[in-house]
């Protein structure tokens, strides 16, 4: 017999769980990770174009958020809660991870705004 071949159908089991949606195997592969959640998750000042401004923007500390070329990805702060991604090998999260994006999408400021030093 090829062992190759067993694998290529799922057992009858494993079949009604993934045509299940309320499956909790299903939900819990399905939750993604919200990047504003971790802690690698950092608050930085980017320089604005007026002299002593600067606007806030969001990076990964653990290095996820890259370009194609290899070059750093920084994100709009008010538009942080927005990025997610489906699994992160550094992901840690920082609690409820519903209640705080909930959170901070009331906190967080509509717009890109200016601060000054």
């Amino acid at each position: 017999m090829d062992k190759g071949n067993e694998y290529l159908s799922p057992p009858a089991e494993e079949a009604e769980i993934a045509s299940d949606p309320e499956s909790p195997e299903l939900l819990g592969s399905a939750r993604k990770v919200f990047c504003a959640n971790c802690i690698h998750c950092k608050l930085v000042p980017a320089p604005a174009d007026a002299e002593g401004s600067y606007r806030l923007r969001v990076r990964c500390d653990a290095g996820k958020w890259r370009k194609k070329l290899g070059e750093e990805k920084v994100y709009k702060y008010f538009t942080v809660v927005r990025r997610n991604i489906e699994t992160c090998g550094s992901y840690e999260d920082m609690g409820d991870a519903d209640e705080f994006i909930k959170d901070l999408r009331k906190l967080l400021p509509t717009t890109d705004e200016l601060y000054s030093n």
